[in-house]
Formats: C-alpha cells, sequence, structure tokens
C-alpha cells in the first residue's frame, strides 16, 4: 500500500511524522534540494531499513540532516573552517563532512563505519520543524531507489517507495532541484566530494581552491558512486541533436523534447533536472540525448550528475 501523503506545513503531520521516526519509521521529508527518506540517526534498525528500503549499498555513508550548529556540535568535531562554512552557508544546500565525536549518538551502520560523519543543516521550513520537533539528528539520503533519478516531489517519492515509506510529507516542488554540496574539512583544507546546489565560486572565497578527493579514499559522502541518478533509458551526453530513437533534453539554443533552460539559465536548469529526466524517461525511449551544459557555477553540478547518470549501471565502485 502507497504510504499516506500529507502537507509538510501542517502540524498534525508534523507530529505524526515524529511520533513514526521515534518508533523507527521511514518518513519523506522534502528539503530544498530533493525530497529525503528520514530516519533516526541514532537507531540502527531504523537505519538499516532505510538502506533495505532504498536498495542502497551499505558502504555508502548518509548524510546526518540537523537543525544547525549546536546540534552538529554535539556528533562532531568543530573545526573553525567548518565552522565559517555553516555560518555563511546553513542553513542551505551545503554538507560538512566532519571528524565524528567518540560519544556521537549516531548508528555506525548510518557512516558506514568512518570516523568521520557527514552534516547538513536543510534550509526547508518543513525541513526545519520536522529535525526541531524530533529534537535529534535524522539520517536523509534522496528518497528514491539507489542509483535512480532523484525525487523533487512527493509524487516522485510516492512513484519510486511508495509501500516503503510510512509517510510523505508534501512540501511542493524542490527549488534547488540537485543534491548538496558535499565538502570534507580536513584541519585547513577543504576537499570537494560532491558538486551540488552551492556553486563552488560560492566556497572558495573562504576555503581558497577546493582540493580533489584521492582516487582510493573509502566513501566518505553519497552521490560519489560512478553510477547514480540514473534513468533507465541510456544516455548520450553533448547532443546538438536528437538521433532516431533518441528524446533530446535541451539547453539555451538548443531545443529538444524539453529545454532545461531556454534562457540559459543554470540555477533554472538545475531546478529542472530531474524532474525532466523523470519525464523523458517515462515516454520509453532508446536513449536520451542530452545538449551540452557549461560546467560553471551550478552547471559543475548539472554535468557531475549528468555523467554519472550516463556510466555503465552495472558498476557499483566509486
Amino acid at each position: 500500500m502507497t504510504a499516506p501523503i500529507k502537507p509538510a506545513g501542517s502540524a498534525d503531520a508534523i507530529a505524526e511524522a515524529v511520533a513514526i521516526l521515534k518508533a523507527g519509521g521511514l518518513v519523506a521529508m522534502p528539503t530544498e534540494t530533493v525530497y529525503g527518506l528520514a530516519a533516526d540517526a541514532a537507531n540502527p534498525d531504523a537505519v538499516a531499513r532505510l538502506y533495505a528500503a532504498k536498495g542502497r549499498p551499505r558502504f555508502n555513508p548518509l548524510i546526518a540532516h540537523v537543525t544547525g550548529p549546536k546540534m552538529a556540535q554535539r556528533i562532531a568535531e568543530w573545526p573553525e573552517l567548518g565552522a565559517k562554512l555553516a555560518a555563511t552557508y546553513w542553513p542551505g544546500p551545503l554538507t560538512l563532512v566532519l571528524p565524528k565525536k567518540p560519544d556521537a549518538a549516531i548508528a555506525d551502520i548510518a557512516n558506514a563505519g568512518l570516523d568521520s560523519i557527514a552534516l547538513r543543516a536543510p534550509a526547508h521550513p518543513a525541513a526545519r520543524t520536522l529535525i526541531s520537533a524530533f529534537g535529534a539528528p535524522l539520517v536523509a539520503p534522496s528518497a528514491n531507489p539507489s542509483g535512480s533519478v532523484s525525487p523533487t516531489t512527493a509524487q516522485h517519492v510516492a512513484e519510486g517507495l511508495g509501500d516503503k515509506v510510512d509517510l510523505i510529507l508534501d512540501g511542493g516542488a524542490c527549488p534547488v532541484g540537485v543534491e548538496s554540496t558535499v565538502v570534507a574539512i580536513d584541519g585547513k583544507r577543504a576537499i570537494l566530494l560532491r558538486p551540488g546546489g552551492l556553486a563552488r565560486v560560492q566556497i572558495e572565497p573562504i576555503t581558497g581552491p577546493l582540493e580533489a578527493p584521492e582516487a582510493d579514499a573509502p566513501l566518505a559522502s553519497p552521490g560519489m558512486l560512478k553510477s547514480h541518478y540514473a534513468p533507465d533509458a541510456a544516455m548520450r551526453l553533448n547532443a546538438t541533436e536528437a538521433r532516431p530513437g533518441e528524446l533530446l533534453l535541451g539547453f539555451g539554443a538548443i531545443g529538444g523534447h524539453i529545454n532545461l533552460s531556454e534562457a540559459g539559465d543554470l540555477a533554472e536548469a538545475a531546478t529542472r533536472l530531474f524532474a525532466a529526466l523523470r519525464d523523458l524517461d517515462a515516454r520509453r525511449p532508446e536513449r536520451i540525448a542530452v545538449a551540452p551544459i557549461p560546467d560553471q557555477g551550478l552547471g559543475e553540478a548539472i554535468n557531475d550528475r549528468l555523467q554519472r547518470a550516463a556510466a555503465p549501471k552495472d558498476d557499483p565502485t566509486p
């Protein structure tokens, strides 16, 4: 049976969601990036159920969602550089990977047994209300089957995980539309693990040039698998026209069957990306062709998602 969908702005729905989470259940909640599948970060059984619901590999760690620095400092060390980034961009689409405190009330399964923890303070009012009412961190990966296109509406959640979730909070379409940017803080070093809804150019005035992760390092963040965010159809990138059997996802002057932004606006393109991929995939093409996206600003995050969506689906490695 598909989970009930209730308005995220309803106090009764929030109270019901809190009760479900405290009982070890799963609640889909809206954030400004994508919809998240929330569970009590301290409850190993709830987190294990979350991994099972998504079909997510257990070596792929989760992000713990908090109300802000005060809650984050209960479970993570708080280096100066991380504090500066949080002061500037929290709440918002920025995840910080920080050293986990030894006594942190976080299930080991939630961070794949690592000595670090990924933390984010979402900006969406419903997510903030839910975390505040729950009173503790919630892990909340994207509310969709692992590896598939991320959900940006409550209906997307219902279509992908409707019978595996206890409640879906409907907060409308997500305004950012791609997942958070993930930055690991190692002393005075800042490492970009995943580009996302906060552009590199906004971060580097605080951190200096962001470093790339080591090629053989264990996964410290979601969104680092080679194959991820993928529709059922194969994909062809940097296309200027549709070939036979293809549907074209356009951008700017390259029209296509759906255009992410006729004006060439990268923020608009990011907001529309996952919904557009879902729409085209539902038409069952042999392949989805995608127009070139400038690799600047939010274009870095869009291209990251497209490259992972186009990767071979049988390769789960980072």
